[in-house]
């Protein structure tokens, strides 16, 4: 039995999957990174609560997780938009 990739690789250049992220690319990286902590940290509260009932503190750290989450997107979203032009 021959196992088929789900993609096909034929349109990648394998000098082009090889290579290293881009100092541009790891800049992107490194701004998304509060974010990318704080949805962690959600999942891994959601994780805890998959197998038991939450109790008012597991409530409360989740709630606490969210706000991380929410706060994060806020403060890219704001950094991102001042780079953005004026609209007139």
């Amino acid at each position: 039995m021959k196992i088929l990739p789900l993609h096909s690789l034929s349109g990648i250049d394998v000098a082009e999957s090889d290579r290293d992220p881009t100092d541009a690319e790891l800049s992107a990286i490194d701004a998304e990174m509060p974010l990318i902590r704080a949805e962690v940290e959600e999942l891994d509260v959601q994780i805890s609560l998959l197998d038991r009932p939450a109790t008012e503190w597991d409530t409360r750290r989740l709630r606490r997780a969210r706000r991380k989450v929410l706060a994060a997107r806020r403060d890219l979203t704001n950094r991102n938009g001042a780079d953005a032009p004026e609209v007139a």
